[in-house]
């Protein structure tokens, strides 16, 4: 199976681009108006504050994955998944480096949510989450906000806002301010 190059995706993101598997190939994007979720006015409403103080779900970061992005490739929820093997094995192979990174959820021993991104410069882009657990996708998100904040990034991009992101005070910015902001 062919792998996206790790200098060609690095070099995507630092362009404003990223990549999905369309029509049996891998396309490019950067989209006119870009999803972002500014760090310092992410939202978190009550009842998901009191489920992530809750101590049945633990976070973890890094610890699965391939786990991770593979769950990410079988949401039954989304028809259109756009993570092909190619997607996962490069993706992989920018975790091995150090670009690619994971969040997990778990109850007990079992992977119950979770996202992964690419994280260089100040800058965290979402790729993809998933949950098996009501919430879980959301728990992972306030945790990777708390660790972003903590390590003074400024940027979390979510290439596209959407209904679900918008509870947390995503916005669209436009490609100038987009790649200013990189």
């Amino acid at each position: 199976m062919p792998m996206i190059p790790i200098a060609t995706l690095l070099g995507g993101y630092r362009t404003g681009y990223f990549p999905m598997a369309v029509d049996e190939g891998v396309r490019w994007f950067s989209p006119g108006r870009r999803g972002v979720i500014p760090l310092d006015t992410f939202r978190v409403h009550r009842r998901l504050a009191r489920l992530v103080r809750q101590t049945q779900f633990r976070c973890t970061v890094n610890h699965a994955f391939r786990e991770v992005i593979t769950a990410c490739a079988s949401r039954v929820d989304d028809p259109g998944n756009w993570i092909d093997r190619e997607i996962i094995d490069s993706y992989c192979a920018l975790h091995r480096v150090g670009h690619a990174h994971s969040v997990e959820v778990w109850v007990d021993d079992r992977l119950v949510g979770g996202l992964y991104g690419v994280s260089f410069g100040g800058a965290f882009f979402g790729e993809s989450m998933f949950h098996r657990v009501r919430d879980t996708s959301k728990i992972a998100l306030v945790y990777l906000v708390e660790r972003l904040r903590a390590r003074g990034f400024g940027l979390l991009d979510i290439q596209w806002v959407t209904p679900h992101l918008r509870q947390f005070g995503a916005v669209e910015i436009s490609r100038r301010q987009y790649l200013a902001a990189l």
